[in-house]
C-alpha cells in the first residue's frame, strides 16, 4: 500500500494544477464623492460667491474569466450619475485577449488605453464615466521590449451603405490608428517610449460636404530612476487637420523631477508647456466677437487623464475656453507626499499657472493654486479620502474663463470607495 500511496501523493498535485485551467471573478469597484465649489468652473458667470454643491456616484460591477493563459475575457458594467438624476447605465469594458505564446497577444472590444504617464492615453479615473475605447490591440511584450499596434473606427450604425460619424457618438472620433512602443534598458534604470498616433474627424455637413480630416501626434516619453530619484520628460507634436479643415501646429513638453529621501517622503518639481493659438482675444463681457485664426496652435492632449495634470480644479483641459480656442498654458509646480503612519497619505502642490501665447487683451499670468489631499485606507479596498483646492486668479482668468469676479476660488471634496472581490474560484 506504501507504493500506491506514494505514486497518489505526487500525481494528485499534478492533476490538481491541470484541472486548475479556469479561473473566474467577481468584483466591484463603488465610488461616492461629495463637492462644494466656490467660485467653480461654471462658464459664464459674473456674480461673486457662486456656490455649488453636488453628490456623484459611479457603481462597477465586473466579471472575469481566464482560461490557461491563453484566454481572458472582462466585462464591467458601469452606472454612474449625480445624487438625485436619472444617471446612465453603460458598459465600461467589454473585451476579448487571446494569447497565442511567446509573448504575443490580440485584444478586441471595449478597452482601457493607458500608457506612459497618462497624459495622450488614459483611463480618466477622476470622471464618473471613465474613458474606454472599442478598439483592437496586437501586441508584443518580452526581453524588455514592448510593442503595441491599436486601433478603432466607429459608426452611429451599422449602415448598409454610406455612413457618418459626428461628436454624438461614444468614442469623440471617427477613426484612430497608432503604434506605442516601449524598451526598459536592462542594467540601467531607464525606460522610453514612442507614440504615433493618426486620428480621424468628420466635418461638414451630413449627406452634403462630409469630409474625414486626419491629425497626428508622435512623441516621445523618458523615465529615469536611479535609487531615490525620478525624473520624467515627455515631448508631443501635433499636426494635420482638424475637424473644421484648420492645420494644426501644436506641441507640449513636460519635465518631472521626483526626490524621496526616506520611505515616507517624496518631493517633486515639474513644469509643463502646451503651445497655444495666437492672436487669442475674447470678446468683451456680454458681446460676442470673433478671432481669425489660420493655424490652430493650440495643443490638445486628447484622451489622457487631464485630471491628473494642469490643477486639480480643472480649469483647464477639462472645462474650455470662451470661443473654443485655447491660449496654451504654462504649469510649474511643486508638491510633496508625506506617509506619517501605515495607510495615511497627505499631500500638497502648489502650482503657478500662465497662458503660453500672447494675448491681445491681457497678461499672461492666470493665477496661484494650492491643493491640499488626505487619504486613508481603513482596509486594502476601502478607503477614504479628501481634498482642499484654492485658487487666487489674476484679471486674465476672469476674461477667459468668465469666473468670479472675486477671483478667489475655493473647492472642497470628501470620496468614499470601495473595491470588494465577491467571489473567485479556479478548476
Amino acid at each position: 500500500m506504501g507504493l500506491p500511496l506514494l505514486f497518489a501523493a505526487i500525481l494528485l498535485p499534478a492533476a490538481v494544477i491541470h484541472a486548475q485551467d479556469n479561473q473566474f471573478s467577481v468584483g466591484a469597484d463603488l465610488l461616492q464623492r461629495g463637492e462644494i465649489r466656490l467660485g467653480g468652473t461654471a462658464e459664464g458667470s459674473t456674480a461673486d460667491g457662486d456656490l455649488a454643491a453636488f453628490l456623484l456616484g459611479r457603481s462597477r460591477l465586473n466579471l472575469s474569466y481566464q482560461w490557461k493563459n491563453m484566454i481572458e475575457t472582462s466585462v464591467t458594467a458601469q452606472y454612474s450619475g449625480t445624487w438625485g438624476s436619472t444617471g446612465a447605465l453603460s458598459l465600461y469594458e467589454g473585451w476579448l485577449k487571446f494569447n497565442p505564446g511567446k509573448g504575443f497577444f490580440i485584444k478586441a472590444g471595449r478597452q482601457d488605453l493607458s500608457y506612459d504617464d497618462l497624459r495622450i492615453f488614459g483611463s480618466d479615473d477622476w470622471s464618473m464615466t471613465g474613458l474606454s475605447h472599442d478598439a483592437l490591440k496586437i501586441g508584443y511584450e518580452g526581453h524588455g521590449h514592448k510593442v503595441h499596434l491599436f486601433g478603432a473606427f466607429n459608426q452611429n450604425a451599422s449602415n448598409i451603405s454610406g455612413g457618418t460619424y459626428y461628436t454624438g457618438g461614444l468614442q469623440p472620433y471617427k477613426g484612430m490608428a497608432a503604434l506605442w512602443y516601449h524598451y526598459d534598458f536592462q542594467k540601467f534604470p531607464l525606460g522610453a517610449s514612442l507614440l504615433f498616433l493618426n486620428v480621424s474627424m468628420q466635418g461638414g455637413d451630413k449627406d452634403v460636404n462630409e469630409k474625414t480630416w486626419h491629425q497626428q501626434i508622435v512623441g516621445t516619453y523618458l523615465r529615469f530612476h536611479p535609487a531615490k530619484w525620478n525624473l520624467e520628460a515627455a515631448y508631443y507634436h501635433q499636426m494635420g487637420h482638424a475637424e473644421d479643415g484648420l492645420p494644426i501646429r501644436a506641441w507640449m513638453a513636460s519635465g518631472k523631477l521626483s526626490f524621496a529621501p526616506s520611505p515616507s517622503v517624496s518631493l517633486q518639481l515639474g513644469y509643463d508647456y502646451l503651445s497655444g493659438d495666437s492672436k487669442f482675444a475674447t470678446p468683451a463681457q456680454g458681446q460676442i466677437g470673433l478671432t481669425r485664426h489660420e493655424v490652430i496652435r493650440g495643443f490638445n492632449s486628447i484622451y489622457g487623464s487631464h485630471h491628473k495634470f494642469y490643477g486639480a480644479m480643472d480649469f483647464f483641459y477639462v472645462s474650455t475656453y470662451v470661443g473654443g480656442f485655447t491660449p496654451g498654458l504654462q504649469n510649474a509646480y511643486a508638491g510633496i507626499m508625506w506617509n506619517p503612519v501605515r495607510n495615511l497619505k497627505l499631500n500638497a502642490a502648489y502650482h503657478f499657472l500662465a497662458t503660453a501665447a500672447k494675448l491681445e487683451s491681457a497678461d499672461r499670468p492666470l493665477g496661484h493654486e494650492l491643493e491640499l489631499s488626505a487619504g486613508y485606507n481603513f482596509l486594502p479596498n476601502l478607503g477614504l479620502s479628501m481634498g482642499y483646492s484654492f485658487m487666487h486668479g489674476t484679471q486674465t482668468m476672469v476674461v477667459l474663463k468668465r469666473t468670479s469676479e472675486k477671483r478667489n476660488l475655493n473647492w472642497v471634496w470628501v470620496m468614499l470607495r470601495y473595491a470588494p472581490r465577491f467571489f473567485q474560484t479556479r478548476w
